[in-house]
């Protein structure tokens, strides 16, 4: 079960997830019980600023909520802007409480079916496994998962962006 949500953590790795980024943004800045001081846009290109936001920093608390927006490029990896971050949460070697207590977290993937050989018989489930990886890799480590995954597919549009967005700005809005 979420609880109350104070601040917010945007991390976004490559082009594409920095323009969703954005437009999250946008919507969390249009409630009015949200103050702009409160959203803090991290890219995931940077170790030291997402490893001190979520793990050691006055954010990392259990009334943050940090969401992942995040690519899968060919080969079932992460864009290189995206990669510092993925690799760090993949380590075997973190304790499974390493985000206990620290962050409420949601996760969108954002993923391009074209890619794939089989074009004809996918969907954006079967685009988006770094997000899939990531959700559960860091419901292991001890997060707490604040809204279902997100998943959408370049080939079509990403039309399951803005459905999920608003899914989790109605789900923000009955925790402040």
């Amino acid at each position: 079960m979420s609880s109350k949500i104070e601040d917010f953590i945007l991390l976004s790795g490559g082009d594409l997830s920095a323009d969703v980024a954005e437009q999250i943004n946008t919507k969390l800045s249009s409630i009015p019980t949200i103050s702009s001081t409160h959203i803090h846009k991290v890219l995931m290109s940077k170790s030291k600023d997402f490893k001190t936001a979520l793990l050691e920093g006055p954010l990392a608390k259990p009334t943050t909520l940090a969401i992942f927006i995040t690519q899968t490029i060919e080969n079932e990896a992460p864009p290189e802007d995206a990669g510092a971050c993925i690799r760090f949460f993949k380590r075997k070697t973190h304790p499974e409480t390493l985000l206990t207590d620290k962050i409420q977290f949601a996760v969108l993937g954002l993923g391009d079916s074209n890619l794939l050989l089989d074009r004809q018989h996918t969907a954006a489930k079967d685009c988006n496994q770094v997000a899939q990886a990531l959700d559960v890799r860091l419901e292991a480590l001890g997060g707490q998962r604040f809204c279902q995954r997100g998943e959408s597919d370049e080939r079509t549009g990403l039309t399951e962006v803005e459905p999920w967005i608003d899914v989790l700005v109605e789900k923000i809005k009955e925790c402040l």
